[in-house]
Parts: structure tokens; C-alpha cells; sequence
């Protein structure tokens, strides 16, 4: 996933409403949910359903399917584990560097004071 991509889809979920609806749509699993439940059991009115599915829909985070009059909406996992990816893809990556500096230094010019780290 791209910066740009991992930006929006932070943003879509950055919104409360639209966490909620994400959330949802990852526990109901691959099957999704009809747009009407997903209102229904949120408490959230039509049209501002409507707002928030499009947005999450425009991020790629949910994908939605045509049902006869309603619409199915799904979690894309796979933008999902993306997204995971990109936030941790480096992570600790600083401290494996350290440690890794740290093996091939000496242990006695480890050790010295000029090299240790103090926050007093």
C-alpha cells in the first residue's frame, strides 16, 4: 500500500461513524451485511449511512454489491492486511539497526560512557 492510499484509508476511519460501520462489516465476515441492517443496528439514519458507506467504498476499504434494491457491503481484507502492513512494515526496524550496530562494536567500547545513552 501506498502512503497516499494508507492516508485515506486512516482518514475514513478517523471518523467515528465510519469506524463503527467498519468494524461491524469486519465481524460480520465475508458475507457482509445489507446496507438496511447495517443501519439498523447502529441506529445511524439512511441518508447519513449512505455518506459514510460511500466514503469507506471510495477508499477501498469496504467493497459493496448490488442486492435487488439494496446494496451488500463487504470488508476487503485484503486492503485491510495492507493497511497493517504498511503501518508495521518497518516496524522496530531503528532498534534491530542499533542492536546489530551494537554486536559488531567492541563489548569494552560498548561499555564506555561516551557511548551509552543517558537521560539525566
Amino acid at each position: 500500500m501506498e502512503m497516499i492510499a494508507a492516508s485515506q484509508a486512516l482518514g475514513a476511519l478517523g471518523h467515528t461513524t465510519r469506524l463503527m460501520i467498519y468494524r461491524l462489516l469486519v465481524q460480520a465476515g465475508p458475507n457482509g451485511m445489507l446496507a438496511g441492517d447495517i443501519g439498523a443496528d447502529l441506529v445511524i439514519p439512511g441518508g447519513t449511512l449512505t455518506f459514510h458507506l460511500k466514503e469507506l467504498v471510495r477508499t477501498g476499504l469496504i467493497s459493496a454489491e448490488a442486492k435487488g434494491r439494496t446494496m451488500r457491503y463487504r470488508a476487503d481484507y485484503e486492503v485491510m492486511s495492507g493497511l497493517l502492513n504498511y503501518l508495521t512494515e518497518n516496524c522496530c526496524a531503528a532498534t534491530a539497526a542499533r542492536q546489530q550496530l551494537n554486536s559488531v562494536r567492541q563489548p569494552a567500547a560498548a561499555a564506555t560512557p561516551e557511548t551509552e545513552c543517558s537521560n539525566e
